[in-house]
């Protein structure tokens, strides 16, 4: 078995780097902001659709109200459309009475998220930043308004009134498979050796981890494109009952506009890592953008959180030699993964939990999405194959100690 892995194993340096060996950069994508939109599950059929919420009396800025559960609790997203004029003023009192009719629709919500944006500029999750966020635990619906008055309320952001100009970058539109090195035949090469051998043989080389000890049954999980105001709040839960600690990688702009959620986490025991600013490819850019993706990514996380930022995946697994020495540079492990079970493309729940179970190997690295309906709905189950198979489910840093 160990043989037939490590000879899977070097197949994949083959394909995985070959294919994505380019000498000059992609070109960026046509009047797109940088990391819109990220994309909702697009894969293999449609996402199932989610149950929304009808609102009474109607509120006319309210976009949708959408409901998801986890089989344990129900949670709201109220996504929120202003015109310039009401983005100029105060956008706490819409957020509340958003807030106060989506609990009135369902009293038995766990949770009502609300964000609202400046409709002239929403282009989907992942665009322009939204101007306010609000998030209403069901039991704080009786305390938070007094809270929120004097000022002391944690789980409320606000953002500027005037939106950034997106940087000139280009925008990943597409899943992670297997991580893609762009970079000339001689630094090909040697990747292609550093890969092969950190799947073999484990641990941290080159500043990068393809895999945890083959010694040990032991695996990390971790999840990609942190946070999502619908799904974050359910798989935290999810993580609780089932007394799992997992590797999110963070989305700056994500952890920007809902940093309450990032509290959560760190309060929940799991750990924090880079998955850059706008979740954009990273090979053809500058060193200096870059540093900034990464380093105001850290900073901010670290701000929030208070914790060091210690792992960085690329988005998409692509990366290059300039990548690693930057990463590097701050202090940052270079994270892949051993094992994806597609739950980004929609496969079935059942898809997702045979192949996780059929690729699950010491030392293994899988990796899940924040925003994948299938793996959410999979989570409790795969949890319960790793455990029976004697498996220790850990976070990347469990894993590398």
């Amino acid at each position: 078995m160990k043989n037939a892995f490590l000879l899977s194993a070097a197949a994949l340096v083959s394909i995985a780097l070959g294919q994505g060996v380019t000498t000059t950069p992609a070109r960026p994508a046509k009047a797109q902001p940088a990391g819109q939109v990220q994309p909702l599950a697009p894969g293999t059929r449609a996402a199932p659709n989610k149950s929304t919420l009808k609102l009474t009396p109607l509120i006319p800025q309210v976009k949708t109200v959408e409901v998801m559960d986890n089989g344990s609790i129900r949670v709201a997203h109220a996504l929120v459309l202003v015109t310039a004029q009401e983005a100029a003023r105060s956008l706490t009192a819409l957020a509340q009475t958003v807030t106060a009719a989506a609990y009135r629709a369902d009293p038995g919500l766990a949770e009502v998220d609300v964000s609202v944006y400046r409709g002239s500029d929403y282009g989907g999750f992942g665009g322009p930043l939204p101007l306010l966020t609000l998030s209403v635990p069901g039991n704080r619906r009786a305390t938070y308004e007094t809270a929120l008055k004097a000022g002391t309320y944690e789980r409320v952001w606000v953002g500027a009134k005037t939106a950034a100009p997106a940087p000139k970058l280009t925008p990943l539109q597409g899943l992670e498979r297997l991580p893609i090195f762009a970079g000339p035949r001689a630094e090909l090469l040697k990747e292609q050796l550093e890969q092969k051998q950190g799947l073999e043989i484990g641990g941290v080389r080159g500043g990068k981890l393809y895999r945890g000890s083959p010694q040990k049954r032991q695996v990390a999980l971790t999840f990609d494109d942190v946070p999502h105001p619908m799904y974050f709040p359910l798989l935290l839960d999810v993580l609780r009952r089932e007394k799992a600690h997992v590797t999110f990688f963070i989305i700056g702009r994500n952890a920007q506009a809902y940093p309450y959620f990032i509290l959560d986490l760190v309060q929940g025991g799991h750990e924090v890592a880079n998955h850059t600013f706008h979740h954009v490819r990273l090979p053809g850019l500058s060193a200096a953008q870059i540093e900034a993706e990464l380093k105001t990514t850290n900073d901010l996380i670290t701000g929030v959180s208070g914790q060091a930022v210690q792992y960085f995946r690329p988005p998409g697994g692509r990366y290059n030699a300039q990548t690693i020495k930057i990463a590097e540079k701050l202090g940052l492990t270079t994270v892949f993964w051993t094992d994806d079970p597609g739950d980004f493309q929609n496969p079935g729940v059942e898809t997702v939990e045979a192949r996780f179970a059929r690729n699950l190997r010491p030392g293994g690295i899988i990796l899940l999405h924040d925003n994948a309906p299938d793996g959410l709905a999979a989570l409790p189950d795969l949890l319960k194959v790793a455990r029976q198979h004697g498996y220790v489910v850990d976070t990347v840093g469990d894993l590398t100690r």
